[in-house]
């Protein structure tokens, strides 16, 4: 089955490897099987079988005993999963209010299942809360969420309730 790029579908397990692969080469100058078997918690001879695999598919360069470069298609990929990883990373720590051990964790699984429109609109929201109102300040909702969080209790975002209608349409809500 091929997907959108014309290449094989990849399962998750190779986009992980990918997404390492990537990482290890912009930390070092050289990527080993053993590198990539120690940063994934995998015995080597795992690592060499995902090689091949990706390999065949044209996303690795891999000579036995030799070093695993990425194709300019295997990087693309890999780069694609973790521009995923680290925005639902953001989202679920900044937004969410999730610990960075859980949140990086259920990034990694997420990142293999989301559809580009929920990244689109994810993309947007982040930017939505990161400049709203001012870069250097919390939006009261967000405040009023993350404390919700703590006790269950809703407390009202004094701003937008005063304005009501009004203020929805200011913001080109036409439904208002």
């Amino acid at each position: 089955m091929a997907n959108k790029t014309g290449t094989k579908a990849l399962s998750s397990n190779q986009e992980d490897y990918l997404e390492t692969i990537m990482l290890l080469d912009d930390e070092q100058d050289v990527v080993r099987v053993k590198d990539v078997a120690a940063k994934m918690g995998v015995k080597k001879p795992s690592v060499v079988s995902a090689l091949k695999s990706l390999a065949e598919k044209g996303m690795v360069e891999h000579e036995h005993y030799g070093y695993i470069r990425l194709t300019d298609t295997g990087r693309k990929v890999a780069e694609g999963v973790y521009h995923k990883h680290r925005l639902l990373y953001e989202f679920f720590t900044r937004v969410l209010d999730v610990d960075e051990a859980t949140a990086d964790r259920d990034a990694c699984f997420l990142e293999h299942h989301i559809s580009s429109l929920t990244q689109e609109r994810l993309i947007r929201f982040i930017e939505f809360v990161n400049n709203f109102p001012k870069q250097d300040q919390e939006a009261q909702w967000l405040i009023n969420f993350k404390g919700y969080l703590k006790t269950g209790k809703v407390e009202p975002c004094s701003n937008l309730e005063t304005k009501g209608d009004a203020g929805r349409k200011e913001a080109g809500d036409e439904s208002a």
